[in-house]
């Protein structure tokens, strides 16, 4: 059966999944980058997103590695795919990730502006989807074909899922780091109330790893 999951997704000590005035030098706002200092060296993220050999394994790597496992369909917002804002000015941006992006399934973009499917090296083709989140997660469902929904960022798009209460896991990495300001990712979402609880905890020497799961639901 397919799940919807949130993984790897890491908030600083003060609650924050993004920093502030994301542009072109700063894809996930200032200071959002050191965020990620526990995922970026690992094996798997050396690999999925610079096709390097090597890298560090341990806890971190075995966490990262997980988050792509079994997915076969992801739901992103539109300020994860690019720092465009309004309507397309042209059909150039085609993501962060240069020609082989490091999803290999399809992706759906949420986004008030239309835009044809973008397909791209590697399996990975992004679909842009103006019709919501229950839209979106209709059409990632069937293109998953039985595997997982990854719901990835920004702290926006993950909010109004778990607000929905449709997602079934989340595996948030907590980084030993301040931003100050930014996006929280649990403004306004009661997870308790929602009917989430802790699961796992485990910490390495970079980040807290804690997976949460809604009562009820079982891997």
């Amino acid at each position: 059966m397919t799940r919807v999951r949130v993984e790897s997704f890491t908030i600083s000590l003060d609650g924050f999944g993004a920093g502030p005035g994301q542009d072109m030098t700063h894809p996930l706002g200032l200071g959002g980058a050191d965020l990620h200092q526990w995922a970026f060296p690992t094996r798997t993220f050396q690999q999925a997103l610079f096709g390097a050999d090597g890298g560090s394994t341990g806890i971190d790597d075995d966490f990262a590695a997980r988050g792509f496992r079994d997915i076969g369909a992801w739901i992103i917002g539109r300020n994860m795919f690019g720092p465009v804002r309004g309507p397309w000015p042209d059909m150039s941006w085609k993501g962060w990730w240069g020609d082989n992006p490091p999803f290999h399934v399809p992706v759906f973009v949420l986004t008030h502006h239309a835009r044809p499917t973008i397909r791209m090296d590697g399996h990975t083709s992004f679909h842009f989807v103006t019709g919501g989140i229950h839209e979106a997660l209709d059409r990632a469902r069937e293109a998953a074909q039985g595997l997982d929904v990854r719901i990835g960022g920004g702290p926006h798009t993950l909010q109004q899922y778990l607000r929905a209460g449709l997602v079934d896991e989340l595996h948030i990495a907590i980084a030993p780091v301040l931003l100050g300001q930014g996006e929280r990712l649990f403004e306004g979402v009661d997870l308790r109330a929602l009917g989430y609880e802790c699961v796992q905890f485990v910490a390495s020497q970079k980040a807290s790893h804690v997976v949460l799961r809604r009562a009820g639901h079982h891997p």
